[in-house]
């Protein structure tokens, strides 16, 4: 008699959908955008590490490539858990790949002029050698997050139009 006061609480069946952990999405990690966010991630994360190891702060050039990549690359991460966990799937009204397309833009457009602020900074007779290697590679490394961001928002504009599919937005459509 389970209804009683003091009766052993038993359950049967599987637990509801709520008490599940989050699956990680392996078709996620091998689409064009996963693969990019993991680029994007590392990319970025190279540009404001190695800003971030030379005298910046004496310069504010620097100042806003750190803010570009630092926040773009704090988002970026949050993207891709929000995709790999398929979490995007418990808040199915947010319209998700218009809100990836839009990110990616605006990643994009900061991101160029991140790249031509710290590569017009970079001066060649820095009287530190360590600082003027670090910065010019920070502005490769920016130039390529850039690229990979631009491609992104390739992508994310076909996945929004449904021009194509991919297993980032592929579920947020099948499932609504």
């Amino acid at each position: 008699m389970a209804g009683l006061p003091g009766a052993p609480r038993t359950r049967t069946g599987s637990p509801g959908p709520s008490a599940a952990l989050p699956v990680l999405d392996g078709a996620f990690l091998l689409s064009p955008l996963g693969g990019l966010m993991v680029a994007q991630a590392v990319l970025g994360l190279l540009v404001w590490a190695l800003i971030a190891d030379t005298t910046y702060y004496l310069h504010a050039a620097y100042g806003w490539v750190m803010f570009v990549s630092i926040f773009f690359w704090i988002l970026t991460v949050l993207f891709f858990v929000t995709y790999l966990l398929q979490l995007q799937l418990k808040f199915y009204v947010i319209p998700w790949p218009l809100v990836l397309m839009i990110f990616n833009a605006a990643a994009t457009v900061l991101y160029v002029t991140a790249f031509i602020t710290c590569a017009a900074a970079v001066q060649p007779t820095s009287w530190r050698q360590w600082d003027y290697n670090r910065r010019a590679t920070a502005s490769f490394f920016a130039c390529l997050t850039m690229i990979t961001y631009g491609v992104s928002t390739f992508f994310s504009f076909r996945a929004w139009k449904g021009l194509g599919s991919n297993a980032a937005t592929s579920q947020v459509t099948d499932h609504v």
